[in-house]
């Protein structure tokens, strides 16, 4: 929790951006149609480029913190940025996973093959 406390407002965009495929797919499941599946393929791709995207960003920062303090060696506080840079990529890619195990669930249900 502690690494998103800190996290800045661009990560924590990038991870809302991982909500939306998977609120898309919740919404899938319970009431499967077209429109809804339809979604779900450019929601995903804003998904995982938003995910990059966060990551390239933190790692951006982590980079410029290690050319400001001159420190060449793997400190305590360069693995916190790395970890904070690799946040958004774990919470948008957990979310994309769910996200489309909920559309198998539509998809099953849709088929025909649920009670």
């Amino acid at each position: 929790m502690e690494v998103l406390a800190r996290a800045g407002i661009m990560a924590i965009a990038s991870m809302f951006v991982g909500v939306l495929p998977l609120t898309m797919g919740i919404m899938y499941a319970i009431w499967p149609s077209e429109h809804r599946l339809a979604l779900m393929r450019p929601l995903s791709l804003a998904t995982i480029f938003a995910a990059v995207a966060g990551t390239a960003l933190g790692f951006i920062n982590e980079l410029r913190f290690v050319a400001r303090s001159g420190t060449a060696t793997f400190t305590p506080q360069i693995s916190q940025g790395t970890a904070e840079g690799l946040m958004t990529l774990f919470f948008n890619f957990g979310c994309l996973t769910v996200a489309w195990l909920c559309i198998t669930l539509g998809l099953w249900r849709r088929s025909g093959a649920a009670p």
